[in-house]
Parts: structure tokens; C-alpha cells; sequence
């Protein structure tokens, strides 16, 4: 039986109360913004309320919020001694990581959680976001009890964006190299890496070198409002 978003969006503000902190409808998708606390209390109530149905986790993803809605990236942020968006000195070692470097001041939090959830029986998807609440050591429960599919997900979320999901029974990388230094989905990774690796034939094992390729700064971006969804009056024709 297929319901209507707006019928949905109004039935979970009722059943859920303060739990959530927002729900919208955004060009026919249901979105619905959870504060960390609850995180688990709704997820359950999605997946078992006999309304919702929601009993495929599909997708969940980290998402860095730095410099989110920024023209252009800051070039002169170094997240490592020696190495930065733009600059690097001549006689920096690529293996002398150093301190961590303060990272840059955020305004409000940083990372996010995204799940997008399938609803079969009722023939629609709910998109739900939640905030961590340290952007220095961001941590949210872990949901693998409710949707086993989300175990790889968040070992994905772990190992790219550094977020920790407490409960998880086996967080640890899952795409970058064991000795892998930082997390490259964080904007403030480093554009050229750490350190690049090959297979050494002569010693039969993966060695590590210095980056051969130049520091580079990206193009200039910009959030735009895609156009086919604009008011007509907004469009240039």
C-alpha cells in the first residue's frame, strides 16, 4: 500500500514529538533531522512501526560540513607539518607527520550521518540525518543491531571521515591501507596525500615513498540551485 510523504512527514511529527528536530519535503523526498541523543530511539521506531516499515537501511554516509557554502576552498589550511592545500616547503619530510595542526574553527557542528531507508510494504524512502556533537572526536551509536546492512556502511563512515560508531562490533578500516594515516574524505586532507605506496618486487613487500606529484589547489567551487527545480519566474530563459 503506498502512502503519501505528506501524510508520513505529519504522522512521524506526532508519533515522534521532540525527538525529531526537523522534517521536510524537498522535490518529493522526506527528510528527517534527529538530534544524536535520539538517534537510536527513532532508527528503532522506523524500522518497526507497522506504518513505516522501513526495513532496508540502503546507504549511510559521513559528510564534512567545513567550509560548507563557501565560493572557493581555503588554500593556506595544513592539516599536516609540511603539507597543505597549496604550499609545501622544499625541504619538508613527507614522513615527519608531526603534531596535529589545530584544525580549522567551525562554526557549529561539523559532521553528519546520512541514512537513506527503503520501505517496501509501503513503496517509499526516508532520508534521516543526525549531527556529531565533538567535531574533534565525532562519535554516534551505531545501528548495525537494527539493520545489519549498516555494518560496512559505518566502517566506510569510520575509515573516510574518521567517525566512530560506538556499539559497532568491528570498527576499523575498510578501504584505506592498515597503516594508513588520516581520513581522506575530511576537507582538510590533504589534496596530494601522505605518502605514496608501491609494491617493491627486489624486496617482495609495499613500500612507502615520498608524493612525486605537485601540491595543486582546486578549482573554485560553488553551491548552485539546480535550475529545473527553481520558481519560473527565477529561470533565465
Amino acid at each position: 500500500m503506498t502512502v503519501s510523504l505528506e501524510f508520513i512527514r505529519d504522522y512521524l511529527k506526532e508519533g515522534l514529538g521532540d525527538k525529531l528536530s526537523g522534517a521536510s519535503l524537498t522535490v518529493g523526498e522526506l527528510t528527517l533531522e534527529v538530534p544524536a541523543s535520539h538517534w537510536i530511539e527513532v532508527a528503532r521506531f522506523l524500522r518497526h512501526d507497522d506504518m513505516l516499515d522501513c526495513a532496508q537501511l540502503t546507504d549511510l554516509c559521513g559528510v564534512d560540513y567545513l567550509t560548507y557554502g563557501d565560493a572557493e576552498w581555503d588554500v593556506t589550511t595544513a592539516t599536516r607539518s609540511g603539507f597543505s592545500r597549496a604550499v609545501q616547503a622544499d625541504d619538508a619530510d613527507p614522513f615527519d607527520f608531526g603534531e596535529q595542526e589545530e584544525q580549522p574553527e567551525v562554526q557549529g557542528k561539523r559532521y553528519a550521518v546520512v541514512i537513506h531507508l527503503l520501505s517496501v510494504s509501503r513503496n517509499m524512502r526516508i532520508r534521516v540525518r543526525t549531527w556529531c556533537a565533538d567535531n574533534a572526536f565525532p562519535v554516534i551509536p551505531s545501528l548495525v543491531e537494527i539493520w545489519s546492512s549498516a555494518n560496512w556502511y559505518e566502517r566506510e563512515a569510520f575509515d573516510l571521515f574518521g567517525i566512530m560508531f560506538s556499539g559497532h562490533p568491528d570498527l576499523r578500516r575498510i578501504l584505506t591501507d592498515y597503516g594508513f594515516v588520516g581520513h581522506p574524505f575530511r576537507k582538510d586532507f590533504p589534496l596530494i596525500g601522505q605518502v605514496e605506496m608501491r609494491y617493491d618486487a627486489e624486496q617482495k613487500r609495499v613500500i612507502y615513498e615520498p608524493v612525486s606529484i605537485d601540491p595543486r589547489v582546486l578549482v573554485p567551487r560553488t553551491i548552485r540551485n539546480d535550475q529545473r527545480f527553481s520558481p519560473a519566474e527565477e529561470r533565465d530563459d
